[in-house]
């Protein structure tokens, strides 16, 4: 069955590519700014799915640029009035809508104190970029869909080219310039037999580095499309007390990369498999006992996930089909989250 959300999540490889087409210059712009007068800090604000953008990109700058990013509480501007002195800092607000009045009051603070406020937001009609001294468009195109998808994806490439162009560091931009094409691989993989086959219980959704916030936007998308209790967790952080729920058959899916975080996370799924679990695993190194799900080989580790991602979000509309379902529109959610 056809949905929206399957539709747009398809779009995705497009879009970064209109967004790289589009907003190239205004990236490159910034990044000379930044390199002749760095932040005294990086902060980024979201909420939902663009935060789980945010978390990527976290590691991205931090690992890219060696700069430190923190993530900012939208309450502390919009709930309790708290003025923020923020001299010299970087801070990135994302948003999809452009609408929230939690990230809309963060905006207004941080500028009042004194801080560089950069919005990458896909809809320019809205109140966000009157608030930003620079607005960069996601350029996913209208996302009609409640559960965001390539305007999630859209976010994460802006990172990809906020780094790239800060930097200057000719990989960087080449796996960006590689991301729409790995992603229009991606989608064309079918998960949908193997996510379906971990039933509706309870599950982990694991990642680690370039990974973690991608499990997160997985671990978003099984509750709001399917009612499914899904927790996303550090590969690492899982051994710190979740593991103990743990047991014959429970699913976990994890993603995986080959990069310095490999061995560790390879004794962490092992241990998985050890204790009964069902362990499906995008990328890395064959875990015995685990299903490996299909991926784009030969992708580069800040992209591999994002890749993962796509697929994940090819197959999650029939599966909330499956389940009787509407996946395009939620009971309880509305596109625009207007939190305070």
């Amino acid at each position: 069955m056809a949905s929206m959300m399957a539709q747009e999540a398809a779009e995705a490889g497009a879009a970064v590519r209109r967004q790289i087409a589009e907003s190239g210059d205004s990236f490159a712009r910034l990044g000379e700014r930044l390199r002749a007068a760095p932040p005294a800090l990086v902060a980024t604000c979201a909420r939902g799915s663009s935060d789980h953008a945010c978390t990527f990109g976290k590691h991205v700058v931090e690992t890219v640029l060696g700069r430190a990013v923190a993530s900012l509480g939208p309450s502390v501007a919009s709930v309790y009035g708290r003025p923020l002195a923020m001299p010299g800092a970087l801070l990135l607000v994302v948003s999809q809508s452009g609408r929230s009045p939690d990230l809309l009051r963060m905006a207004e603070a941080a500028r009042a104190g004194g801080a560089l406020v950069v919005g990458f937001v896909n809809d320019l009609s809205s109140p966000l970029p009157e608030l930003c001294e620079l607005a960069i468009p996601l350029a996913a195109g209208p996302e009609r869909s409640v559960a965001a998808t390539k305007s999630c994806l859209a976010a994460m490439a802006a990172f990809l080219q906020l780094a790239a162009h800060w930097s200057g560091d000719p990989a960087l931009m080449a796996e960006l310039h590689a991301l729409p094409a790995a992603l229009d691989a991606a989608a064309a993989l079918d998960w949908q037999p193997a996510l379906a086959a971990m039933g509706t219980g309870g599950r982990f959704v694991l990642g680690r580095g370039p990974a973690f916030g991608i499990a997160a936007e997985m671990a978003l998308k099984w509750k709001e499309t399917c009612r499914i209790q899904a927790e996303a967790y550090s590969t690492a952080e899982v051994l710190h007390g979740p593991v103990e729920l743990v047991r014959e058959g429970f699913p976990v899916l994890a993603l995986a990369q080959e990069d310095a975080s490999a061995g560790a996370s390879q004794v962490v799924l092992e241990r998985v498999v050890a204790l009964g679990g069902r362990l499906l695993v995008a990328g890395g190194n064959p875990v015995a006992g685990a299903t490996a799900l299909p991926v784009v080989p030969g992708l580069p580790t800040r992209i591999a996930p994002l890749a993962a991602l796509q697929s994940f979000y090819a197959a999650i509309p029939e599966l909330a089909f499956g389940l009787g379902l509407d996946p395009d529109a939620p009971s309880n959610l509305a596109k625009v989250t207007r939190t305070m």
